[in-house]
């Protein structure tokens, strides 16, 4: 009984921090992960819990693991840890900004004729 109290507690608080370390409100987050925004305020709030469909569509919205979210991980990043200056810091930045460094990267690699996978 005590897990499932812990797990009630973390989601909502993981789920806020994630979206605030995004710098998203709660519409945005809604707008990108195709979900109603009472539905991210339910979900945060604790009132409601997300069905398995509607936590990998949060999970990926925020660029964080679903273990992440659900406290079975204490890394939220979806990047493995490298060494490599061109990703250190990439889970610092905005989605906005992470999306353009990610167009950026593609254009770079289709003008040396390779695509990104």
């Amino acid at each position: 009984m005590q897990a499932v109290t812990k797990l009630s507690r973390i989601f909502p608080e993981r789920l806020r921090a994630a979206r605030e370390m995004r710098k998203l409100s709660q519409l945005e987050l809604a707008e990108r992960a195709q979900l109603q925004q009472a539905a991210v305020s339910h979900y945060e709030s604790g009132a409601r819990r997300p069905s398995l469909r509607n936590l990998r569509r949060l999970s990926e919205a925020l660029e964080v693991t679903t273990d992440y979210l659900v406290g079975r991980s204490d890394s939220s990043t979806l990047l493995p840890p490298s060494d490599e200056p061109l990703f250190r810091d990439f889970g610092r930045l905005t989605l906005a900004d992470r999306e353009l460094a990610r167009h950026l990267i593609a254009q770079l690699a289709r003008r040396s004729g390779s695509e990104p996978t």
